[in-house]
């Protein structure tokens, strides 16, 4: 084994197209600027936190199309840059994507100390929600044939 993790796929039946989409999203190994985190806010909310220091507001763009988020930024010179002695602080343009799922909504961004925080909440019509699915006894279905309930899934 090379350290890779597979997800056991069985064990999400109707979901490959999100297993596709993560080995997509793992596969960007060169693409690694700017530095970003993925994080689980809340139950169906999300946040994508770029490492971004040195760049404005007026410097980035995002937008949402056909849903994926592009991120994208142009940092214009601002220093002439044979004053550095060191330059550790990238400035270089950039642009970020992100696939999201039909479902997800960017809710704001903000830009604080340097990390660019883009807030995403995944809000489901009601029938696509989970459902609770009533246990029965006896082979009744609640008056339905089980052939019916297959035919209506």
């Amino acid at each position: 084994m090379t350290g890779t993790f597979m997800f056991p796929r069985n064990a999400f039946l109707g979901f490959d197209h999100l297993f596709d989409e993560l080995e997509k999203i793992t596969n960007h190994a060169n693409d690694t600027y700017p530095p970003h985190n993925v994080v689980k806010s809340a139950d169906m909310k999300y946040d994508i936190e770029l490492a971004i220091a040195g760049f404005s507001k007026d410097d980035i763009t995002i937008e949402l199309k056909e849903h994926v988020l592009y991120i994208r930024g142009d940092r214009e010179k601002r220093r002439n840059d044979e004053a550095y002695v060191h330059k550790g602080i990238s400035g270089r343009k950039f642009s970020k994507s992100f696939r999201l799922s039909e479902y997800a909504e960017v809710s704001g961004a903000d830009l604080t100390d340097g990390i660019l925080t883009v807030s995403i909440e995944v809000v489901l019509p009601e029938e696509k929600r989970p459902q609770k699915i009533s246990i029965n006894t006896g082979g009744k279905t609640n008056g339905k044939s089980a052939e019916f309930l297959r035919e209506n899934a």
